[in-house]
């Protein structure tokens, strides 16, 4: 192997840490991560497959914090795992045959109705009014968990709030919703992770560099979540969700 930098390896922590504090609860850390693993010079596509390493060790550590607290539903967290997982497997793979600029458009008006509803509903999210699942919203849930699983592996940005949006939705609060949403973006970052490792499109020296301080931002951003509770949350859910919508546009702008 080439060796790395001292300045590199600093980057790569830093980044990852403050990427991993934020992504640990309402997701969007991709924001910085992929960035700062395109400045280093990896090829693009290997700048994906690393990210999603490095991603799933922080997804694993919030979601470890997450349900050592209580703050995951864990039932409905494990019937949904497999779909999460399966779509995000077949988006990894369909990634590599078709370029997925053309979803940008569309994601960023999904995010936009997000951020709008959530802020017009300003006690939404304050407690849970979950009672469980009926035939139709198990059935729109599946179908939600498997197209975001299938999206967050294909493309990625703004997974997170999608899976949070969803359980939301639900009736669940949103340090809950945080919560499982977790969950799910484990299953998509470490089924997407293994294929792309399969494809060869991962650099593990700078992934567990980057990933070791995301376990770190994880764990400090997890429990200043869990214990601040809503009043964190849903500010630091709308304000991301925010900046993915800025990102994005520029993005369209620019192109």
């Amino acid at each position: 192997m080439d060796s790395i930098s001292p300045e590199i390896i600093l980057f790569l922590l830093i980044a990852g840490f403050v990427a991993a504090f934020i992504d640990s609860v309402v997701g969007g850390g991709g924001l910085i991560s992929l960035p700062a693993l395109m400045f280093t010079g990896l090829p693009p596509s290997v700048v994906l497959g690393t990210n999603k390493l490095a991603s799933s060790l922080c997804s694993m550590t919030s979601t470890l914090s997450f349900l050592r607290s209580g703050k995951v539903d864990c039932r409905l967290a494990a019937w949904l795992f497999p779909l999460s997982f399966g779509g995000s497997v077949l988006g990894a793979y369909t990634v590599r045959h078709i370029p997925p600029e053309f979803l940008k458009p569309l994601v960023v008006v999904l995010l936009i109705v997000v951020a709008i509803y959530t802020v017009l509903k300003k006690d939404w999210g304050s407690e849970s009014t979950y009672q469980g699942l009926t035939s139709k919203t198990k059935l729109i849930i599946a179908l939600a968990v498997f197209g975001i699983g299938f999206y967050d592996g294909f493309f990625g940005p703004g997974a997170g709030s999608f899976f949070i949006f969803s359980f939301l939705m639900l009736g669940f609060d949103f340090v809950v919703a945080a919560g499982n949403a977790k969950v799910m973006n484990f299953a998509s970052n470490i089924a997407a992770a293994i294929t792309f490792i399969y494809l060869d499109s991962v650099n593990f020296h700078y992934g567990f560099i980057m990933g070791g301080a995301m376990i770190a931002g994880a764990l400090v951003g997890s429990r200043v979540a869990i214990k601040s509770g809503t009043a964190y949350v849903r500010p630091l859910f709308i304000g991301m969700t925010s900046l993915l919508i800025g990102k994005q546009l520029w993005d369209l702008v620019m192109k």
